[in-house]
């Protein structure tokens, strides 16, 4: 039976708690004396939890779902984020928000099953690393694959990775990006060479290097078609013929992604240094929207 908590189970609140910490450790938020500060707690018997918050008139945030190891499989998570769902319209607001661990990949599928989608993500880095990036800023990238069939992208990606990446369906698109690939920019081109040969047909790979430059590969059935790097010369001197091949192929792009050329030969443009073009941040999503792909 669900029912929301009183005072006097404040005791198995924090045992619940507890328990869900140690099992999925939270290295951001992270709180031992947060387990009454709560606007509702609700709970199922003493063997599964849920904690809401009111955030503003419209939604409200689920800031914890458990279930003990021996009652999982009865289907009382999804209980409580049901009884969760009807407090909340109770209470005249309309949505019901969530923050899960990436790593947490059970609950992701969980939410999955029931209709969450992603509005927005929660970033983080260790203070003492940004601050170690000195003069140059953090690289990132995604690929992003031509094709709707998103769980063969997802299986061809963990074979590549061995690890499971974060996987998003666009218009047209799916789209991967991991932590591996982000902190190796080579990684991220030899993921989307590899998930151009294994889906036989076109991808691209798009991200920031160093805060300073934008780099893309687009590939076509494992060939690698165009590369492009908004500083050809960011990396060192090169002879006039590659740098040159760093430029964007407009009519290539247009060709195998349906995009406008004249678009792109307008966003995708280099220049002798990272000060003679918008701030890498800025360009990479000029060229992302150019390209038809999300930032």
């Amino acid at each position: 039976m669900i029912r929301a908590a009183t005072s006097e189970d404040l005791s198995l609140v924090r045992e619940l708690t507890a328990e869900f910490e140690r099992e999925s450790p939270d290295e951001l938020w992270g709180d031992d004396d947060a387990a009454a500060a709560h606007d509702l707690i609700l709970l199922a018997d003493d063997v599964a939890i849920a904690a809401l918050d009111r955030k503003s008139e419209r939604a409200w945030l689920l800031d914890l779902l458990y279930v003990r190891p021996s009652a999982r499989g009865q289907g009382l998570g999804t209980a409580l984020l049901r009884a969760a769902a009807e407090h909340v319209q109770a209470q005249g607001a309309e949505m019901l928000a969530l923050e899960v661990l990436e790593s947490n990949t059970a609950a992701k599928r969980l939410y999955d099953r029931l209709g969450f989608r992603t509005i927005e993500r929660v970033l983080a880095i260790p203070a003492a690393a940004l601050v170690e990036v000195g003069p140059d800023g953090p690289s990132f990238g995604f690929v992003h694959v031509q094709t709707d069939d998103v769980e063969k992208v997802k299986r061809d990606a963990v074979k590549v990775l061995r690890l499971e990446p974060d996987v998003e369906v666009g218009t047209g698109w799916v789209r991967v990006r991991s932590d591996a690939t982000d902190a190796d920019p080579a990684r991220l081109k030899a993921l989307a060479k590899e998930l151009s040969y294994t889906s036989g047909g076109v991808v691209l790979s798009l991200g920031v290097e160093r805060g300073a430059v934008v780099r893309y590969d687009l590939f076509d059935r494992g060939a690698d078609v165009d590369e492009y790097l908004s500083v050809p010369e960011y990396y060192g001197e090169l002879p006039p013929g590659d740098a040159y091949a760093l430029g964007a192929n407009a009519t290539v792009v247009g060709r195998l992604t349906g995009v406008d050329p004249k678009r792109v030969r307008e966003t995708a443009r280099t220049a002798a240094s990272p000060d003679e073009l918008p701030p890498a941040q800025e360009l990479y999503e000029q060229i992302a929207n150019a390209m038809g792909v999300q930032p």
